[in-house]
């Protein structure tokens, strides 16, 4: 494999647990977003960059955003994490709304994080309740599951965090390589 780093911004804990078991496949680098500079991710030829996905907008982006007139020439790859199932819908909302113009043509993969309400700042929990309510009040019958699927884990903690998620990142990373 091609030289490489991974960049992540993580809340709780889940996106870095990505982070890592990537590192530990691949042998990248990892440095966490907010520390990261241009000139400490230039030197690599692939990018990896995952983030927390909160009220369908992927931790960490900004980065890229910022950064990709001079990365757009490197394998980029975006991976977000969060505790909804996957709905191949809502991933692509959330990928129209937030990769846009050169963005929009890098992969953007999905990987299921964790819950644990005990660990979450009031403002999150209140975030995600009024989020609840609106996917229930929503026609669309995926945002309903997806509701339902958090609605699971109120006051408890769950963790659905799976390397298998990682397997299309993983064969990204292999390809033409």
């Amino acid at each position: 494999m091609k030289k490489g780093i991974i960049l992540y911004q993580s809340k709780y804990g889940a996106t870095e647990k990505y982070a890592k078991w990537l590192q530990e496949k691949t042998g990248f680098a990892r440095m966490e977003t907010k520390k990261a500079s241009l000139s400490d991710v230039l030197p690599y030829d692939t990018i990896i960059l995952g983030g927390g996905l909160y009220a369908g907008f992927i931790s960490g982006l900004n980065f890229l955003k910022k950064h990709y007139g001079k990365l757009k020439d490197k394998k980029v790859l975006v991976f977000a994490v969060g505790a909804t199932p996957y709905d191949e819908k809502y991933i692509a909302t959330c990928k129209d709304a937030q990769m846009k113009d050169e963005l929009a043509s890098l992969p953007l993969y999905y990987c299921r994080g964790a819950w644990d309400d005990s660990k979450m700042k009031p403002f999150h929990r209140f975030i995600i309740n009024m989020g609840r309510k609106m996917m229930q009040k929503q026609k669309d019958p995926s945002m309903a599951s997806m509701a339902e699927g958090l609605m699971g884990s109120a006051g408890q903690a769950a963790d659905w965090t799976d390397e298998s998620y990682l397997a299309p990142i993983l064969a990204a990373v292999q390809e033409g390589t």
